[in-house]
């Protein structure tokens, strides 16, 4: 199984590979898709705690890559930034820098 296939994609402007790993239930991460949103943001996204147990493992073991603490959320940008929790200012000069 693959996690990429079920990442749900948000169209918006191009801003870099963006994917927000999340939790249905953390308002945080709620918070940071409303963000991304308000930005008009392109986007990946995917709620861990809503895939199945194998692939939960997978999506876990892909986020402890970036954040080995695996909390939530956790955003990837361009496979070569990592933001961990929901940091408004410094997510909103990572994508005014990649406009």
């Amino acid at each position: 199984m693959s996690v990429k296939k079920h990442l749900k994609h948000v169209k918006g402007k191009k801003k870099g590979g963006i994917t927000l790993y999340a939790l249905s239930t953390c308002g945080w991460c709620k918070k940071t898709k409303g963000l991304l949103n308000d930005l008009q943001a392109d986007y990946h996204y995917v709620d861990v705690d809503l895939l199945a147990d194998d692939e939960q493992a997978e999506a876990v073991a892909e986020i402890t890559k970036w954040n080995p603490e695996c909390s939530f959320p956790t955003l990837v940008i361009d496979n070569s930034r990592c933001i961990v929790g929901f940091k408004e200012q410094e997510i909103r000069g990572l994508l005014k820098d990649a406009e």
